[in-house]
This record gives C-alpha cells, sequence and structure tokens, in this order.
C-alpha cells in the first residue's frame, strides 16, 4: 500500500519514529516582535468536506515488510538464475522503478534475453518496463493484475523512506544500494509526470506548534531528493496550529498509473500468464531462464524468507472533491494506537483518502474499527477546526 504508511512520513517530525535518524540544521526563527519581516501571503485552502455519511470505502493491504530491508540479488536455482526483488515495504510505489532497473542490470550479462517476472504489482511491471528497454522478452506470471492487487491498494506517494528497516540492522552496502534505488526512481517518476500515469505534485502540509519541526533532513535520502520544507509562521496558514510545514512531493493515483504501467508492458509485448506457484519446484516447469522474484509477501513462503513480515495498512476514503487538491500529514492530536503513526491525507481523483496504520506481523484483512475511527474523527477534527480558524 506500496504506500499507505507514509505515509505519516514526509521529512516531518514522524520520521523519527522510524529510527533511522535526522541530521539537525538551524531552523527558520521569526525575528523578535516588531523586528518581525513581512510574512508570506496566507494559503488558502479549502477544507474536505469530510463526515461519516461521505465514506465509500475501507481497503486493507499487506506491505511486505522486513526489517533489514529490501532484498535486490541474484542467485542460481537448479539451471536457471532467480533475481530477487522485494521486500519493499510501504515504499514500493516509490522505489521500484530504481530497484528495477537494478535488478535488470544484474541480468545483463546472462546468455538470455528471455525473462520471467513473479507479480504483477508495482515491483513486477517496473522490473519487466526496465527489462524490455533493455531488450528482454518478458513474461509476468501472477496470481493478480490491476486493479486486484496490493500495490492497487496503496496512498501512494513518493515516500520512499516508509516502513523501510530496523536501524540497528543498517549497513554501509546497503545504504548505497538504497540511495541509488531512491535516485533513480525519483528521476524516473519526474518524466511520467501527468495524466496519462497519475502522477502529479502537491503541496503537503502538517500542522504543529513545533518551531523546529522544519528543521530536520532525513540521512538516507539523497540530497537532490529532498524538495525543502517551509516553515509557515502564524498568520501564514490555515491550520489551527501556531505553525504548519510545507512540504513539496509527487502524488501517485495507483488505479491510474498501474494500468498505465500494463498498457506500456503489453505495448511492448509482453505477454501474462495468471498462475500460483507453490513450490521452488514449480518454477523450473517455466521456460524462461531468467526469473524475477517480485512477489512481496509471497516470497516468505515461496523463498523461505523467515524475515518477511506483513505491515497491514488500512485506508478509509471519502466521496472525492476536486477543490482540495494538497494533503495534510498529522491533525490536532497526533495520537495512534501505533506508536509513531500519526494520520494523513491524500486527495485523488478515486477519492479523499484517510491512512495511518501499520500493524506489523498481522495478516488479516479484516477491518480494524477501533483504527478507521480513530482516522476519521481525527480528520474531521482538524477540518473543522480549520473552518473556524479561517472564519477568525
Amino acid at each position: 500500500m506500496g504506500a499507505m504508511h507514509r505515509r505519516a512520513l514526509l521529512k516531518s517530525g514522524a520520521m523519527a519514529a522510524l529510527g533511522i535518524g535526522f541530521q539537525a540544521c538551524s531552523s527558520r526563527k521569526a525575528p523578535p516582535s516588531g523586528d518581525r519581516a513581512p510574512g508570506r501571503p496566507r494559503v488558502r485552502l479549502t477544507p474536505p468536506d469530510l463526515s461519516w455519511d461521505r465514506i465509500i470505502r475501507t481497503t486493507i493491504g499487506l506491505r511486505p515488510h522486513r526489517p533489514s530491508g529490501f532484498v535486490l540479488r541474484a542467485e542460481p536455482l537448479g539451471g536457471k538464475t532467480v533475481v530477487h526483488n522485494y521486500g519493499h515495504g510501504g515504499a514500493g510505489m516509490s522505489l521500484t522503478w530504481g530497484t528495477g532497473q537494478m535488478a535488470a542490470e544484474l541480468a545483463l550479462d546472462h546468455f538470455s534475453r528471455r525473462a520471467a517476472v513473479l507479480g504483477c504489482g508495482a515491483a513486477g511491471l517496473t522490473c519487466a518496463r526496465q527489462l524490455q528497454r533493455r531488450g528482454f522478452e518478458v513474461a509476468i506470471y501472477a496470481m493478480a493484475v490491476p486493479p486486484d492487487t496490493t500495490s492497487n491498494m496503496s496512498l501512494a506517494g513518493f515516500t520512499p523512506t516508509s516502513g523501510l528497516l530496523e536501524f540497528r540492522l543498517r549497513t554501509p552496502e546497503w545504504e548505497e544500494q538504497f540511495r541509488r534505488a531512491v535516485t533513480l526512481a525519483y528521476r524516473q517518476l519526474q518524466l511520467l509526470v501527468g495524466p496519462r500515469y497519475g502522477i502529479s505534485w502537491i503541496h503537503n502540509y502538517t500542522p504543529t506548534n513545533d518551531e523546529r519541526a522544519a528543521s530536520g533532513s532525513f540521512l538516507l535520502l539523497p540530497k537532490e531528493v529532498e524538495t525543502g520544507q517551509v516553515l509557515l509562521q502564524p498568520g501564514e496558514h490555515p491550520f489551527p496550529t501556531k505553525y504548519a510545514v510545507e512540504t513539496s512531493m509527487m502524488r501517485i493515483e495507483p488505479s491510474i498509473y498501474l494500468e498505465a504501467l500494463l498498457a506500456d508492458f503489453r505495448l511492448f509485448g509482453g505477454r501474462i500468464v495468471i498462475r500460483k506457484f507453490d513450490t521452488l519446484y514449480d518454477l523450473m516447469s517455466l521456460s524462461e531462464p531468467l526469473i524475477f522474484n517480485c512477489t512481496g509477501l509471497g516470497a516468505k513462503s515461496l523463498f523461505e524468507d523467515e524475515d518477511l513480515v506483513p505491515l497491514k495498512g488500512q485506508l478509509t476514503v471519502a466521496i472525492p472533491q476536486p477543490d482540495v487538491s494538497y494533503g495534510t500529514n498529522g491533525g490536532l492530536r497526533n495520537s495512534s494506537a501505533t506508536p509513531g503513526i500519526g494520520i494523513h491525507m491524500m486527495p485523488r481523483s478515486d477519492g479523499i483518502v484517510l491512512g495511518g496504520t501499520s500493524e506489523k506481523g498481522v495478516w488479516t484483512l479484516t477491518v480494524n474499527e477501533e483504527e478507521k475511527k480513530r482516522i476519521v474523527d481525527g480528520h474531521i477534527e482538524l477540518y473543522q477546526a480549520m473552518r473556524r480558524s479561517a472564519a477568525t
């Protein structure tokens, strides 16, 4: 949900919950009273018209999380070569153009140019396209295709650090691999901005009473992908808090994006086979000498990856509102049943999407009604307070 955990993590204070670290830098402080320079014009934002009778659906997605980070490597399997590209956590929509390219590069010296890709979500489709761009004949084998993949259940924005890895398991080699994947993916997604792929730039706002909220830099992110943060001062924003952090980010609309990738894959001669693989022995029946494992959580049983666990993410969607063209990160209380996970909103053409859950090790697809209530009520409270603030 290939996103869906952000997803509270847009270089605001919530990133610290990952335990990966910030590098402090000086914050923008207001000059003493009477000496303050003229502020920015007040940001004008339409609050979402959110109420329980406008909720239209709640969806569940299980993100494939590995505490030590995603897997990207090649290994022999019988007479075939398997290239692993899975375990992106909540960052699949953000990272997979990069990891897909890196996976394809691992196969460039192979004698064959015929490849099988396992999985048809964001990881599988982008990997398949990167292979096609390098002259490979590609078939995708999957149990489900868009709109029925886990990737379709993501929020989704460019949030490459979402649900990534545990601090104690970081290695210099993995960090270098991660930074390259981020950089490659960021460049690629920029080139796809527009209605065909459902990618656009929007502003995201974090209401806060902390003057230092915009004073950090995420250590693992390459500098070129940091779009900068602005600490809006009192009177410069419509939120019922003293400050608000404004950040620019890429928004990805999963249904549009994945269907466009699927169309491109077919246009370049790709074929899709609906098939389930229960054991590694089943893979031996494939005619392709190269196999790219983009199965996400499926790798846990198929390749016996015991480190792979689900992060259950839940999204509740309200009726679309075209005049809402910005996202929010956090509410007035910023509390959660899951420590470190705040609420967040993303406007899309298919609805106002509300999130803020990440239940580690939970496999059920049943809606968590308590979390749903927390998230919806938290957003209703925030936007009602925005209206009152704007009226004063």
